[in-house]
């Protein structure tokens, strides 16, 4: 059995497995897609929580379907896999202790997944070791220096799909508006969610996502440990992750929406602390002061709009090219093995 987590989850385990697309991307791209994933296909499987982010995983569970699916727990079922669930709204251990509930563990089954999860830890450090500034750089570094017992709240789209791909810390609390489409009061909900619970608190946005709700400081109850780390690529870039992107101007201003503003007037206005990097070096220096301090700060970090989306999809076919699934052997459909 392997259990894949959320950020949104914040269920922390070593014997977990999170960043759930950096195993299904790299098997999307092999020439053994298919044999892999009948070997990662479950025969049943347990949901916890509210929707999930990953459409990965989403796309990968409705074209392999599980021999059945439970969710448990008193929150509403969803048929996400294109299966009617089974649900169980209460939860105890002797559900799990009878014999006949689970089936037998496929031999390996862990052993493999494990070794992958192994693999791409380490070529997710190598790739950022070579990788230019970037969104994907910037979400490596953010999230290596958060301190601990903070609350993030990532905005909605292109923030928390980043987050996605890398490990948390153990002991920060992580929310995301998800549930409806779109931008829409993330920042009012981080803005919000500080005051009352009175914990430390990081937003992580996009720059459309930021302007859009900034009338969430239009009041004077925001917390002097509140902070926001805006990272600007001048326009919606998950847009130029998507299928069908052409970088004609219909796309840069309907879809894109490209713009050359920043949010230091904005908080000179709100008496915010502002402060601004271009490099991976500025970064890396930020962080020794940026959560000190007893004033609501902004970090802009300014990233290349046409770049960023070449260097995560890029990261995908990284993990493909080096990914290994020695040394178990995976059966093909007609009864022979292969490495």
């Amino acid at each position: 059995m392997i259990v894949f987590t959320e950020t949104t989850s914040n269920l922390t385990h070593n014997a977990f497995f999170p960043s759930i697309d950096s195993i299904i991307a790299p098997i999307e791209k092999s020439k053994d897609s298919e044999l892999l994933f009948k070997h990662l296909q479950p025969d049943i499987i347990l949901t916890l929580g509210g929707l999930i982010v990953s459409k990965k995983v989403k796309a990968f569970l409705r074209n392999f379907t599980p021999g059945s699916h439970w969710h448990l727990g008193s929150g509403p079922s969803r048929a996400t896999f294109f299966m009617p669930p089974k649900h169980i709204p209460e939860v105890s251990t002797e559900l799990f202790s009878q014999s006949n509930i689970l089936p037998n563990p496929k031999p390996g089954y862990r052993s493999l997944w494990k070794g992958v999860k192994q693999q791409y830890r380490t070529l997710r450090e190598q790739y950022l070791g070579e990788i230019p500034h970037s969104d994907f750089s910037v979400f490596g570094s953010i999230l290596s220096h958060i301190p601990e017992g903070y609350s993030i709240h990532f905005s909605n789209s292109s923030s928390i799909r980043y987050a996605q791909l890398f490990d948390l810390k153990p002991g920060l609390r992580v929310y995301c508006n998800r549930g409806t489409s779109g931008i829409e009061g993330c920042t009012s909900t981080a803005v919000g969610a500080a005051v009352a619970m009175g914990r430390p608190t990081v937003l992580v946005t996009g720059d459309l996502g930021f302007f859009y709700d900034s009338n969430a400081f239009w009041n004077t109850h925001v917390p002097e440990n509140f902070r926001i780390i805006l990272i600007n690529n001048s326009g919606g870039g998950i847009f130029r992750i998507l299928p069908g992107k052409d970088d004609s101007e219909v796309f840069e201003r309907f879809f894109e929406t490209t713009h050359d503003r920043t949010a230091r007037a904005f908080c000179e206005a709100h008496g915010i602390t502002y402060q601004s990097v271009t490099t991976k070096a500025e970064l890396e220096k930020v962080w020794e002061h940026f959560y000190n301090g007893g004033k609501v700060k902004l970090l802009e970090i300014k990233t290349p709009r046409t770049v960023n989306d070449r260097i995560l999809l890029e990261y995908f076919d990284f993990l493909s090219s080096k990914t290994t699934y020695d040394p178990l052997l995976i059966e093909t459909q007609d009864g022979k093995q292969k490495r």
